[in-house]
């Protein structure tokens, strides 16, 4: 189908992408399921659906590579799955509970997505395009041995949430599914 939108998500073999593939195939997406390892994409590939295609990747510079593909779509969407651990004002509260887990390399990181996230969001602005960063929340998958408090399906709300924003929806936001989470 020429019509049908295309969804490219990184790290779709497991986890917490792998639910969101699912979700968007269950909206009418073409499904790109982005993988390190082609095998495990394939494996996963097929049980997203008829609709869904392995593509081996590595998630560095993906967003600038696509930008073409994303220029000429009638509705792209960039959603970037960060956490709340790499938000650096709710770091820098001292109240704050979680703020002994920000460690040297795990937040760090989703607080350089936080910052290439609105970086492309400016950069976009005044294109249809829209970034945004969402946070699943402490979710159980193999990065914290399946103790964490929410399933994947819960976890893939809000990502898939963004990845359907119509023309009018925000951009440049960070945000879980109680609403937005400050930088």
């Amino acid at each position: 189908m020429p019509d049908q939108p295309v969804a490219l998500v990184t790290g779709a073999n497991k986890g917490i992408g792998l639910q969101i593939a699912k979700d968007l195939a269950k909206h009418g997406f073409i499904v790109l399921v982005g993988s390190r390892n082609l095998e495990r994409g394939q494996t996963a590939a097929k049980s997203v659906g008829a609709d869904a295609r392995a593509v081996q990747l590595d998630v560095i510079a993906v967003t600038q590579a696509m930008l073409p593909l994303l220029r000429q779509a009638p509705a792209a969407r960039v959603v970037n799955v960060s956490s709340a651990s790499g938000s650096l004002t709710l770091n820098a509260d001292p109240n704050n509970p979680r703020r002994a887990m920000f460690g040297a390399v795990y937040s760090p990181s989703k607080t350089a997505l936080n910052a290439i996230t609105l970086a492309f969001a400016l950069e976009l602005e005044r294109t249809p395009i829209k970034v945004n960063a969402a946070a699943p929340g402490f979710t159980a998958t193999d990065l914290n041995n399946f103790e964490g408090t929410r399933t994947v399906q819960q976890a893939a709300r809000e990502p898939v949430r963004l990845a359907l924003l119509g023309p009018d929806g925000p951009t440049g936001t960070f945000s879980d599914e109680d609403g937005p989470i400050p930088w």
